[in-house]
Parts: structure tokens; C-alpha cells; sequence
């Protein structure tokens, strides 16, 4: 089958999801997963952005062992040469340029003629030509540009260096038949089209970012643009799982197939949830909950009978955990690090001594240890950055009648310090406490309880969203409490913003 590549932007075009803020760590243990899953590119983000843009670009290309890195930027040197910078340590880099090209864009946001345009893109990838050889150039709002001045810049920039030229749908306006006409006609009319990769990236405007990606597979495309989960941008992208498992499942029709390892799918898509704080719905296709569920009567009888009566896909092919418990109070640490090991965790020293006391912690509290607990449990303590203010201890007394007290110790230079606050409810009284011990101001902007497991005794993950100054940053606890775990996740956030504060102001 020939292969379609698959070029994931969660890192850049995702992370400007509303609402979504990453740090360093965080865009590190994403890369990896992508790298593991077998992305063909891996876009780190946009590194003229920001100071830590750019460093979160550098520290993802300096530990992808296998997928491109590309760094995104206008069709500018600056921007260019920013690009670079970010991304010369990487083993297979990229340079991404771009420019608008439909008529409302030039007229009214760049303010330039076509032939200026032109000009700018040539003049950008002949300067991303001179650094490396993987230059991809990208026509926003490709769609509504027309078809005829579009070939003539990609003629331009293909002979100027490109070796692949983007088609996006930039605003989810497309419908597939319409995009895949669209594909066909430029590939027809493109006379140098031949020495480039055609590359597609559809948003999901109108929920059609799946479709028209296909569509345009099926008119000679042969990168896709897409996102886990389908994050970024007002309605997102295209979702990556959808596209690849498509594919996948009928190849019969297609013809094509990715490099993505399917049984990585799950688990980067809950990597990607719990780090961004982006809840993935129930009924969300390949990955929600309910995604291989079957409450009906009549479709449980076909599925005892014969499991492909209703389903289409096996959901061990996407790595979807059985929940076998095989771990508890009585496991050992050899067994601990095992069971980490086969979930695709290698942890020594100090790391996995301190994962195996939160572990038998959680023991104590969890009669059943499922894969789910650890791989939450994990991903919690290795992304943790380092904390100016330590949890220490919480004491709430509240009820229907009586007002909630909150007590909160926290540890701030090996000392401890302590507040009691009261609130409307236990939550608004431990965070005005944990406010009151801290330097700043700080403000809850969102608050989320998540289940990790199911259970009277399931692990409960609280994800929050700080302000402070300009700046959202996510919080994440985790507890079988889920008042402390609300606790955890605000002072994570808190430390978060502080942290960025010490390395950027």
C-alpha cells in the first residue's frame, strides 16, 4: 500500500487551543509519545513566539530520536532564522514557512499585492533552502485563495526549494467533494508539482476536518496535517486518530496506510487530554469512553454472538487497557518496576524509589491497582517541576449547615506555614487559604474533576486553570480524595506560574 505521512502539529497549531498552556516538561513527554507513535513530523511550535517557545522547540528536537522536527514561521528571515536555531540540533529538522494567499488575506491582513506575495515566499524558502534541505511551505487560507495564483506560487516556491507544499483549509469552510476537486485541480495545474510533497491541513469548522483530509488523500495527497484528540484552533484540526484508523480500517477502499503504531494511539491520546486539561467526550470516535461501549440490548446479543456484528475495530489494536489487576499492597519493588516497564516506562534510582512510595500510598487507600492508576500515577510524578510551595497537609470541616472551614499547610523553604479561611464550599475555603500563604495574586480561572478509574474508590484527577498576571497555566492533582487532589492541582499551578516568572521575567 502506499503510504500517507503524518505530520502532527499538536505542539503548535494544538497548544493555541483556547485555554491550553504547556510547559517545557510537558511538550518534552508529548514529543516522545509522538515519536513512539510513529508521527513522520513532529511540529514543536512557532519559535519566534516567545522566549519559551523557542526553548520548548530546542529541548523537543534535541531528544525526537526518529520523527522530523519542523519549527513554524512567517515568511520572514527573522522568523526564519529563529526557526533554525530552534530546530539545527535536531536529527531529521524542518523548516516550515508560510504566507497567506487568498484575496481577504492579502487585501486586508497582509496589506501586499499577489506579486509581493510571491516574492516573500520565494525569497523565504530560498533562505530556509540555505540551512536545510527539508523546506515545506504553506499557502494560508489555500481554499478561498484562487486555484490559478496558487499554482503560480507553488511553481515559485517549489523551484526556489520547497519539498513540500501545504493545502489548508485554514478556516473549515471546504466541503470534502468541493476540497477534493480543489487537490486534483492544483495537482493538474501545478506544472513542477512532481518534485514536491502535496500536504493538506483542514480544520473542523463545520466537522468536516476528517473527511476532507480524506478526500483530499483520495486526489493526490500524500501528507496529512493533524492533531490528537483534534485540538487547536476554535473547533480544531483534524483528529489524528480518526484519519489513521480510517485509513486503517478500510483499506479496502484507500489503498493507503501511515507508519503509526495503532496500539500508541490510546495512550497518547490520554497523555495529550491530562496534559492539556482538554476533556475528551464520551462519545469521541477511536478514543472516548464510550467509543467501544454497547448498552442496547440487541447490539450486546450480536456482540456475544460475534464481535464484529457491531464493531468495526478491535480496541486492543488502539492500546485501550483491559484493566487486568495484577498489581497491589503486596507487590514488591521488582515487580513495580516490571509492571512499569511493559507499560512502556524505563525508571530507575531515585525516580522509581519515589513512584513506589506513592504507590504503596495509593495501595492503602485503593483496593485495586489498575494500568490506568499507574500511568496517571507516573505521568504525574515525572512531569512534576520543582515546587516553591510543597503540600503539606489539609483539613476541611464543612456541611449543609454549617459554613466550610479550610486549614491548609504548605512547606516554603523547609518551613512550615499555615492558614484557615472560611468559603461558601470546601473548595473556595481551602483555595483562599492556599492564597493567602502565597506570594502573588492568583486566580482560579476553570476548575475539572476527572475519574481515572471507575469505582467507589477511583483515583480522582482535578485539572485547574491559573491566572496570574497575563498568563494561563494547568494545574493537575491527583488523589483517591478528591479534595486534596483539588489542593495539589491549585498549588501546581500556582508553582507553575512561578516558575515561569523566575526563568522569563
Amino acid at each position: 500500500m502506499e503510504r500517507i505521512y503524518v505530520f502532527d502539529t499538536t505542539l503548535r497549531d494544538g497548544e493555541q487551543t483556547p485555554g491550553v498552556s504547556l510547559n517545557i516538561k510537558e511538550k518534552v513527554a508529548i514529543a516522545r509519545q509522538l515519536d513512539k507513535l510513529g508521527v513522520d513530523c513532529i511540529e514543536a511550535g512557532f519559535p519566534i513566539a516567545s522566549i519559551g517557545d523557542f526553548e520548548a522547540v530546542k529541548a523537543v528536537a534535541e531528544v525526537v530520536q526518529n520523527a522530523e522536527v519542523a519549527g513554524f514561521g512567517r515568511s520572514n528571515l527573522p522568523d526564519i532564522d529563529r526557526a533554525w536555531e530552534a530546530i539545527k540540533n535536531a536529527k531529521k529538522p524542518r523548516i516550515h514557512t508560510f504566507i497567506a494567499t487568498s484575496d481577504i488575506h492579502m487585501k486586508y491582513k497582509l496589506k501586499m499585492e499577489p506579486e509581493a506575495v510571491i516574492e516573500a515566499a520565494v525569497k523565504a524558502v530560498a533562505h530556509a533552502k540555505q540551512y536545510t534541505p527539508n523546506v515545506e511551505f504553506s499557502a494560508e487560507d489555500a481554499f478561498r485563495s484562487d486555484p490559478e495564483f496558487l499554482s503560480k506560487v507553488f511553481e515559485a516556491v517549489i523551484r526556489a526549494g520547497a519539498t513540500t507544499v501545504n493545502i489548508p483549509d485554514t478556516v473549515g469552510y471546504a466541503t470534502p467533494w468541493e476540497f477534493g476537486q480543489f487537490i486534483k485541480k492544483i495537482k493538474e495545474n501545478t506544472s513542477n508539482i512532481d518534485q514536491a510533497r502535496i500536504s493538506v491541513h483542514c480544520h473542523n469548522d463545520l466537522g468536516l476536518a476528517v473527511a476532507n483530509s480524506l478526500a483530499a488523500i483520495e486526489n493526490g495527497a500524500t501528507q496529512v496535517e493533524c492533531t490528537i484528540n483534534g485540538l487547536g484552533e476554535r473547533a480544531g484540526n483534524a483528529s489524528m486518530e480518526e484519519l489513521v484508523m480510517a485509513l486503517y480500517t478500510r483499506r479496502d477502499h484507500y489503498q493507503y496506510d501511515t507508519n503509526i503504531v495503532k496500539e500508541e494511539i490510546y495512550r497518547s491520546s490520554s497523555l495529550i487530554s491530562r496534559l492539556t486539561g482538554i476533556v475528551i467526550q464520551p462519545n469521541k470516535a477511536i478514543v472516548g469512553k464510550n467509543a467501544f461501549a454497547h448498552e442496547s440490548g440487541i447490539h450486546q446479543d450480536g456482540m456475544l454472538k460475534n464481535r464484529e456484528t457491531y464493531e468495526i475495530m478491535n480496541p486492543e489494536m488502539i492500546g485501550v487497557p483491559l484493566n487486568t489487576i495484577v498489581m497491589g499492597k503486596h507487590s514488591g519493588r521488582n515487580g513495580f518496576k516490571s509492571k512499569l516497564h511493559s507499560l512502556g516506562y524505563d525508571i530507575e534510582g531515585d525516580h522509581l524509589n519515589e513512584l513506589f512510595i506513592r504507590f504503596k500510598d495509593l495501595c492503602d487507600k485503593k483496593r485495586e491497582i489498575t494500568d490506568e492508576d499507574l500511568i496517571a500515577l507516573v505521568d504525574e510524578e515525572m512531569l512534576k517541576e520543582d515546587e516553591t510551595y510543597t503540600f503539606k497537609y489539609l483539613h476541611v470541616s464543612s456541611g449543609t449547615n454549617i459554613s466550610a472551614t479550610a486549614t491548609v499547610g504548605l512547606k516554603l523553604d523547609n518551613e512550615l506555614i499555615e492558614k484557615a479561611e472560611p468559603g461558601k464550599g470546601p473548595i473556595e475555603a481551602i483555595y483562599k487559604a492556599i492564597n493567602s500563604l502565597v506570594d502573588g495574586e492568583f486566580t482560579l480561572e476553570d476548575y475539572k474533576i476527572n475519574s481515572i478509574t471507575s469505582g467507589k474508590d477511583a483515583q480522582g484527577e482535578v485539572i485547574t486553570k491559573v491566572r496570574y498576571k497575563d498568563r494561563l497555566f494547568i494545574g493537575k492533582g491527583l488523589s483517591v480524595d478528591i479534595i486534596e487532589a483539588s489542593a495539589r492541582s491549585y498549588i501546581d499551578g500556582i508553582n507553575k506560574a512561578i516558575n515561569y516568572e523566575k526563568k522569563y521575567s
